[in-house]
């Protein structure tokens, strides 16, 4: 809609978030990257690919959720309780920390499988790839789903620059 009435021509392209080799290198002005990193197992790869596709000059806009939302049980009578009960350790991965009768529960509903990552893969991962971090900013969940949202921001979102020097 907004393409539309902007006059935007826009190409899409299906792929995996970990290898943009159908991409060029420098490539791209701006990656922009919403809270999609907790569908992949290993962010590391994400942020090496956005930055070599990146231009030197160019801007990766990344969101993600806080990993504490990730440590906490999900029983309904605890949170009915006011209780937050520390359950799953960091990084979460519901391939480890969910019981085979969840995972075949999600399979049966095409529910993607997910993963909390921890702020050294998420933070420290960005700039390990090369990036230096601009701008950082934390967010309440405005529709908290988990006891946990009423307490700590949720979202989390970092400006990353590519820096116009060789980084090598």
């Amino acid at each position: 809609m907004v393409a539309q009435r902007d006059r935007l021509t826009l190409e899409t392209v299906q792929g995996d978030m970990r290898n943009l080799g159908t991409f060029e290198d420098e490539s791209f002005d701006i990656v922009f990257h919403p809270i999609s990193n907790h569908y992949v197992e290993d962010v590391n790869p994400v942020w090496r690919e956005a930055f070599r596709v990146l231009k030197k000059g160019g801007f990766l806009l990344s969101s993600f959720f806080n990993p504490v939302v990730f440590v906490g049980g999900r029983n309904p009578e605890d949170q009915e309780n006011g209780m937050i009960r520390p359950t799953y350790q960091l990084p979460y991965s519901d391939l480890k920390d969910l019981d085979q009768a969840q995972i075949e529960r999600k399979l049966a509903n095409n529910e993607a499988f997910v993963f909390g990552h921890t702020l050294s893969d998420l933070i420290g991962g960005q700039l390990r790839a090369g990036f230096i971090i601009s701008d950082y900013t934390e967010e309440m969940q405005p529709h908290p789903r988990f006891l946990l949202d009423q307490y700590v921001p949720a979202f989390m979102a970092t400006k990353a620059i590519k820096l116009l020097i060789n980084n090598e």
